[in-house]
């Protein structure tokens, strides 16, 4: 049986990084836990102070595993798009999603140029060692959606999802954020897109139900929304594969776009309102754009 040492090497490398993340991960996580249970102590300037140190903790993690990055990983990355960012300001940034390396990237590519990341999360996640706290110690909201034939069921668990994050993105007006969304609610597959029948070449459908509370939520302190495209030239895109050298190249598209005036009103999360159906059409006509782009991005790459 004949090896092939350039696999061998390339997975041996996967796995130091494996471990290196792994002991980085751990050792910020340490203060994360303390402020995280410091935070319990229920005053909101509290709360908000150690959230910052959090933040912290959170950009030191982000600079450590971007050094690493930059020093042992060749990738080629192109980003382009001429999007101002300002790590004093607040933002929205929503992006499409292939796999957990979408993560990396976007952390790669925002580091200390605007405020930390926080990611809607999903509900069953918060249960994940280490990072299901220090979500939650980072104020992350986390979704949880009930089904219709639930909540005809169970009629007051309705909004209750809603209140939750609503709850969590009230701290956020308090001092410069981003939220960071995947608003199509899963990884992108062909199997997912047909059982949709999304009617995307690259994309599943976009939900607007967290982002349209956000907006809501912060009325006019957001910025434009960012909008991340991210294309991997490869057919194989995990984040192994990026570990184990065997991505080269990765296209990144940032595109600002503004926010209609018309949809800045709490009104807008309400479900089956007209402001909500208004935003679902505006949100499916910026997500064909965005099909179109990672079309064009595709051909280029």
């Amino acid at each position: 049986m004949k090896i092939n040492l350039k696999n061998v090497i390339n997975n041996f490398y996967g796995v130091i990084t494996l471990f290196f993340l792994l002991i980085s991960t751990t050792v910020c996580f340490v203060p994360i836990f303390f402020l995280g249970l410091l935070k319990l102590i229920p005053n909101q300037r509290w709360s908000i102070f150690c959230t910052k140190g959090i933040d912290k903790a959170c950009v030191l993690w982000t600079a450590i595993a971007t050094a690493y990055v930059k020093q042992f990983y060749p990738t080629k990355w192109n980003i382009s798009g001429d999007v101002p960012l300002d790590n004093q300001q607040w933002y929205l940034v929503i992006a499409n999603h292939q796999s957990w390396l979408d993560i990396m990237i976007l952390q790669h590519v925002f580091h200390r140029k605007i405020p930390v990341l926080k990611f809607f999360i999903k509900e069953q996640l918060k249960w994940l060692p280490l990072f299901g706290f220090a979500w939650w110690a980072m104020g992350c909201p986390f979704m949880k959606r009930y089904s219709k034939e639930y909540l005809d069921k169970n009629p007051h668990k309705k909004n209750l999802d809603v209140q939750s994050t609503y709850k969590s993105l009230q701290l956020f007006r308090s001092y410069p954020s981003s939220i960071m969304s995947f608003i199509e609610g899963t990884r992108f597959t062909s199997q997912k897109k047909q059982n949709q029948h999304s009617p995307y070449q690259h994309l599943l459908k976009p939900k607007a139900g967290g982002i349209s509370l956000m907006i809501g939520t912060m009325k006019n302190q957001l910025q434009p929304i960012i909008d991340a495209t991210i294309v991997y030239p490869h057919a194989h895109h995990s984040l192994w594969d990026f570990l184990t050298h065997r991505i080269k190249s990765i296209e990144i598209h940032l595109r600002s776009i503004p926010i209609p005036a018309v949809f800045i009103d709490p009104a807008i999360s309400l479900e089956e309102s007209t402001m909500q159906n208004q935003f679902r059409s505006w949100l499916n006509e910026q997500w064909a754009i965005k099909d179109m782009l990672i079309s064009e991005l595709k051909q280029k790459a």
